[in-house]
Order: structure tokens, then sequence, then C-alpha cells
């Protein structure tokens, strides 16, 4: 067993989601001492992204903690004083739910299938409720760590990335194109390449010729694991939201890198279309009629100045803005558009002010970066956290996976939060404690509403829409079938994006639960993609891309809960949700900053890093009295000196 931790923090950090790491992050960065720990074996909770086999270990675990017990409170209760009193945390993580696996490649697998790369790793069986032939097969554990990591082990799945400092790093698709021509080999390296020189070439196919269809087996998928990085949840960067200005601000972009979303679509009338964004799009797109292009530049140009012009909207306030788009004159195409592509709106609940807004913001972050609004870090929104993990560690922050917490210890005259004790039985003091609202019992949170997240992965051979170029990153939204159902946002990924092996691609699917996932989502599978056996496929269906393999599960949305929801919550505990519906990260972001300036109210908030040439050394800083944390405050992850700080901060806690 390693040595114990240090037992006094400024605050402490339970979850490693991305409010909770933004958080952490912005506390290390103002000098305050923190200790950041989590229960699970990788960062992000239910913002993580896992290689294929990850992804099954992943399951493997959910079923295993459907299966155990709570375990005893005998033991560290005894730890607990008579002024004292304790609130137990949850030991089951209950935020998935309903999880069902499909897979409609050949199972044929060869004996002995490892992941190439991989580390020699133990076999192990997969529970699953749909499939479990051929889980079993494939599913490995996870690599062996200590339970004790710092900051810099964050991205322990690629290379550590060049020290090149930038603003923010984007590779555009022109770019990408020109280093994968010259490029001979596949890669996982974090670089503009995207693989094989032969990736990114078009590819045509006659409907009618299926040998010339990839033939992707399971064994394969199973083999190229790593080459996936598979997103719980599904959400794309605004180029102006507030994460992109987070990101740059506190440099914390140069431990990332993106693309641009290549491609805005439109499903209407059964049909995948591309919607016109730009204003050169606009004049250049065959779906549109000249009329139509007029329309579309002169409502599109009111929407980005709406505010000076009320006598247009006023009198629609509070009608729908679905209403609202046919009184503009526009064609019911038009209206499609905007409503369902640019909006991204629901056509039965947004008003005309929040459409308006809507709008504005799409084509305010037109631009910016790209043709699109959109951005999508490369190996998937998992590096997000990790990347404010990164931050945190770089200015002292302790960081321990697999490390669970049994309960807060509250001075029950004060009522206010004295300590934690871990699983090891240890009592770790702080000033305040940040949680994710997983980790909360059910007593706490007897009297929550919570909202459900449907979901689906989608391991697919060919794009829901064709182009000269195979490498699209597209967003899609398919309005429901129903009034009142609620749409569904699609997202299809490319290899370039560093999410999938070469020749498929990886489809999430996200909408808001009425049903099981299955239940709100198969529909829309089956009318983008042919989820069948080839031997079932008639040639119609042959258009269609082919779905290899599907992941479906429902996962909570913890966002909007008020404090007040909670019961018997001390008053220096502080509540993190876990992932919304939405489509960006605004909510993340502002429920950070707003927690961080309650704790500090004086401070700023993820401050841009220091220049190295104006470091004071301060022996008397917060951050070095504690055992194991580095008073060297370094802009470079990478320097010499950072890396001689970790070694002594590892040694002292695996001696």
């Amino acid at each position: 067993m390693a040595d114990s931790l240090p037992t006094d923090f400024d605050v402490v950090i339970i979850g490693t989601g991305l409010p909770e790491s933004i958080l952490a992050a912005a506390c290390s960065r103002s000098g305050q001492r923190v200790l950041h720990i989590d229960s699970r074996s990788y960062y992000g909770g239910n913002w993580a992204s896992f290689s294929f086999s990850g992804l099954l270990s992943w399951l493997k675990e959910y079923q295993q903690n459907n299966d155990v017990a709570e375990e005893s409170t005998a033991a560290w209760q005894e730890l607990i004083q008579e002024t004292e009193e304790a609130i137990t945390l949850r030991k089951k993580d209950a935020t998935i739910q309903h999880v069902e696996v499909f897979c409609y490649a050949s199972q044929n697998m060869e004996e002995n299938v490892e992941e190439i790369g991989a580390l020699q790793k133990n076999p192990s069986s997969v529970a699953s409720n749909t499939c479990p032939e051929f889980l079993d097969s494939a599913c490995l554990p996870d690599e062996k760590h200590s339970p004790y990591i710092t900051g810099h082990e964050v991205s322990a799945e690629h290379p550590q990335k060049s020290d090149t400092e930038v603003p923010l790093e984007v590779t555009g698709e022109e770019e990408s194109l020109e280093e994968e021509k010259s490029s001979g080999a596949e890669t996982c390296v974090p670089t503009v390449s995207g693989g094989d020189k032969e990736e990114n070439k078009p590819t045509v196919e006659d409907s009618t010729d299926q040998p010339k269809r990839n033939r992707i087996t399971y064994s394969q998928i199973v083999k190229e694991g790593r080459r996936f990085n598979i997103d719980l949840v599904s959400k794309l960067l605004y180029s102006q939201g507030l994460l992109i200005d987070l990101l740059i601000k506190s440099n914390v972009s140069r431990y990332a890198e993106f693309k641009n979303v290549t491609r805005i679509l439109a499903f209407r009338e059964g049909k995948v279309e591309q919607v016109p964004c730009s204003r050169a799009d606009v004049f250049n797109s065959k779906e549109l009629t000249m009329v139509e292009k007029r329309m579309l530049m002169k409502f599109l140009t009111f929407c980005l100045d709406y505010e000076h012009h009320p006598d247009e909207y006023q009198a629609f306030e509070q009608c729908l803005f679905s209403e609202y788009l046919k009184t503009k004159k526009l064609t019911p195409n038009l209206q499609h558009f905007i409503l369902h592509s640019i909006a991204m709106t629901s056509e039965s609940s947004c008003t005309t002010i929040d459409g308006l807004k809507a709008t504005k913001n799409f084509l305010q972050c037109l631009g910016r970066f790209g043709n699109t609004p959109f951005l999508f870090p490369l190996y998937g929104q998992g590096e997000i956290p990790q990347c404010f993990c990164r931050m945190c560690a770089v200015f002292g922050g302790i960081y321990c996976l697999r490390h669970k917490v049994q309960c807060f210890v509250v001075d029950k005259e004060s009522g206010r939060c004295k300590a934690i004790i871990d699983h090891f039985g240890q009592r770790i003091n702080a000033k305040y404690f940040i949680v994710e609202d997983s980790y909360l019992s059910e007593d706490t949170c007897s009297d929550v509403q919570y909202k459900q997240i449907s979901r689906a992965v989608l391991i697919t051979d060919q794009s829901v829409l064709k182009a000269d170029s195979d490498q699209q990153i597209s967003i899609l939204i398919v309005p429901p079938a129903e009034p009142g159902n609620c749409a569904v946002r699609v997202a299809e990924l490319c290899s370039s994006t560093m999410t999938c092996m070469k020749d498929t691609y990886l489809v999430h699917l996200t909408c808001s639960s009425s049903k099981t996932a299955r239940e709100d989502l198969e529909s829309v599978v089956k009318t983008l993609f042919t989820p069948y056996a080839e031997t079932e496929i008639d040639k119609e269906e042959l258009t269609k891309p082919r779905v290899l393999w599907a992941l479906y599960f429902n996962m909570r949305d913890s966002s909007g809960i008020s404090r007040s929801s909670y019961n018997g919550l001390p008053s220096n505990v502080y509540v993190c949700s876990g992932p919304d519906g939405g489509l960006g990260n605004e909510h993340a972001v502002k429920q950070a900053e707003t927690l961080f300036h309650e704790l500090f109210p004086s401070e700023e908030f993820c401050p841009p890093p220091p220049n190295p040439e104006d470091i004071i050394f301060d022996g008397d800083d917060k951050q070095s009295d504690t055992p194991g944390t580095s008073n060297v405050v370094k802009a470079k992850a990478e320097s010499s000196e950072e890396s001689e700080n970790l070694e002594s901060s590892e040694k002292h806690l695996q001696n």
C-alpha cells in the first residue's frame, strides 16, 4: 500500500467530470491545496472516452456494480466522534440504466484475438443480457495502474502532445488531407495527420455491387480497438462558446487539438441533405432556388442584430419559434433548415426569443475556425476533463483514482463538513468539499427529480451522406416523427478525429428520454442505417450505411437541480452535476465558474498562466506546505523542472 495522503487541504473534490475538473484547475491555479479523487479507475466520470476494449470493460463494471452488495460501515463508523455525524456516500453508480449491446458484424472470432498495441492482459467475461457470446471473447480488463496518479499521467492512451504553444490548435480538413497524402504509415500520435495516405480518398460505390463495400468483421474491430475513442456523452464545442474561451484564456488549449465539424446536415422528406451555413455555401447550394437564397440571407442578417429591431418580433414573443417563422414568408424548406439545423431547437417548445437567440449564437460562431460553428476535440470529448486535470496537477494538485470515499464527517454544532473518511480509514480534513451528484446517497437525493438522456453509439461502415472526401464530421438533427416527441441529435465522426478505425464511422445519437434508449432511438437508427445481417439486406437497403455494432443506454441528467433539493447538505459541501443533454458545454462551464466565485469571490477564475521568467520561488507558498506537491509553477507541462516535481510527488505517494 502506498503512503498515506496528506491530511489537510483547502479543497477536496470528488469526481473527475468536466465541471469538477475545471473547478480543480481553477482552485489549484489560485493557490489552493487541492485533492482530486475518484472511485473510478479512469478520468472523466460520465464525460469519459474509452477504447473499444475499454468500453467493454466499462460495460462489465456496470454489470458487476449492479451485483455488488453494499459494504459494511462498522469499520469507519468508529472514527466518528460524539460531536460529529456521518453523511454516507453512494457505493454504486446509479447514473446508467437500460444497457443493451448488439453486434451485426461477422462474429467468427479468431482464437486469442488481442488489441493491437495493448499490454498483455488476462481474459475475462462481460455479462450482457443481449449478446454475451461476442462480448465475452473481446472484453479485456483495464491495465493496472497505481491508485495514486498525478495529473501528468492523465492522458495514458496516446503519447504526449507537442511542446509547440499555440492559443488553440485546430486541424482543418484541407490541412489534414495534405498531410495525410504525404504520410505513408498509420499513426496514433496526436498530430494533424489522420492516418494512412489512402484513408481520405473518396469512395465511389455502386449500390448494386455489394462486394465493393468494405467487409468489417468483429475481430477487426477488436484488433483495432485502440483506434476507437468512444464518448459516453456526445457534445461539440461552439467556436465562440464559453468552453473555447476558457481553454484559450487559461492556456489549457495547448493540451488538446481540435478539428472543424465539416457539415451541418438536415433530414427532410426521408432524405439527408447538407445545410448551407456561410454566405458562400448559401449561394453555391443546389438545394435552394435563387429566391430562397435571398430570403434566407435576409432573415439570417436580421437575426444577427434582432435586438435592434424589436418591432419585428415583439408581437410574437410568447409564440413558438416555428409559428414565427411562418409569418416571415419563408418556404417550408427554409423553415425546416432554420428550425432544426441552424437554431437546433424544438418545434413544439421553443419560443420566438429563444429561437432568435439560438440562431444568432449559431451565426456568431461561424467563421472563427471554419465554415461551421463547431469544433470537435481529437481523441474525443473525454480529453477535455483530462486537460483541466493536467492544469491542476501542474499547479500542485494531487490526484487519486480508484480511491473511494466512505462518508462526509459533519460537526453537529456548526453543521459544516470537517473531513472525509476514505476506504483506507484515513481522515482527510478540508475547508471546502465539492462532490459530483452521482456520489450522493439515496437519502440525500430522495427529493430530487432527475431527467434522463437516451444515448446510442454505433460503429458503421459508411457516412449517412457521401461526399468527395470520406473524412467528414457531421451533425444532423432528425425531427420527431410525431408531434410532442423529441428530436434526435446525430453526430457522425470519421477516422481522422482519432475516434474510430479506418473505413468506419462512429455515430452518436442523443435525445431526451421518454422510454428506454433503444425504444427512443431505434426508429431513427432503422431510418438512417441498416442494422441487419448481410443475408437479410434487400438491394434497396444497400444504399444505407450498415451498422456493425451498437450500444444503447440511458444516462442520468442531473443538470438544473437546485441545492435546496438535496437533504441535509452541509453548507460547505457543493454539488456538481453530470452531463446535460445539450449540444454544447456551456452549463458545465457556468456551473464551475459560479461555484468557484462562491468559494473564492476575490479570486480570478482560471487566469492565464504566468510567464516562466516571472515566476517567484516562495518557500512559504501554500502549495509547497503540502507533502507531495510542488512549489514550482511552470506554464509548460512538459518542462524538465515540472517532470522532476512529478517524480518527487510519485516517490512520496508510492514508496
